[in-house]
């Protein structure tokens, strides 16, 4: 009889204890979610805190660009420069604000069709893997079209890319994805139908020589044509 309350002895002392072990490790497991909460917080606050100081640089950097700023389109084929209109805002501000950032930076030109226009500005074009999706990607954002009578799709110019009327009733386009005209007879169907926010100054001979290059079914470039960066002027 007294082995059998020793034993039962013995095993209420072991359930006290895996109790309080079990207590301990919950309360240490709570203990680190919550310095863990506490350690994300001030992470997603120095984050929101930098993110509004950026803004405010960047916001700077824009207001100091002329009026119809100039920008070089670096590619390594050769440069291209550009004009943004004052007339499409929205547009200038925008393309001012992903190139000021860096945002252009090792993107390819992922659709070219010689007789027609050269399209860039995916930034999914950056990581080759994900080439079946090319023409897909941006900023996460669309722009209001900013039609202009005056703005045609002439040599050189460069217009915003976006979704078809099917799904974007309203013409908005593309956060980044934008076309420069090769060819002015085929690309003159689209004038009113795309935002055109800008003209090429010099470098026309780039946008010949990147229609030109070699491409497969999709009108994908078979060799990488990549903007290096675009330089404020």
């Amino acid at each position: 009889m007294k082995k059998y309350l020793f034993i039962a002895a013995c095993l209420a002392s072991a359930a006290v204890l895996v109790a309080g072990c079990g207590n301990r490790a919950k309360k240490a497991a709570a203990e680190a979610a919550e310095k863990a909460a506490v350690e994300q917080a001030k992470a997603d606050s120095i984050k929101a805190e930098q993110a509004k100081q950026d803004s405010i640089v960047m916001v700077k950097k824009i207001s100091e660009l002329a009026e119809e700023p100039v920008f070089d389109i670096v590619t390594n084929l050769g440069t291209i420069k550009v004009k943004l209109y004052k007339k499409t805002p929205k547009h200038r501000d925008n393309f001012a604000k992903l190139a000021l950032a860096g945002f252009y930076d090792g993107i390819l030109f992922h659709r070219v069709i010689d007789g027609f226009m050269i399209q860039t500005g995916d930034p999914l074009t950056k990581d080759l893997a994900n080439k079946a999706r090319f023409g897909t990607g941006g900023p996460g954002y669309t722009i209001p079209a900013e039609f202009v009578k005056e703005y045609k799709h002439k040599k050189g110019a460069l217009a915003a890319a976006r979704r078809g009327d099917a799904a974007n009733p309203m013409k908005e386009s593309s956060g980044s994805q934008f076309y420069i005209v090769q060819d002015p007879v085929s690309c003159a169907q689209l004038d009113g139908e795309y935002t055109v926010f800008g003209e090429t100054l010099s470098g026309f001979d780039v946008i010949d020589k990147i229609a030109k290059v070699s491409r497969d079914a999709r009108d994908c470039p078979v060799s990488d044509v990549k903007i290096l960066k675009i330089i404020a002027e």
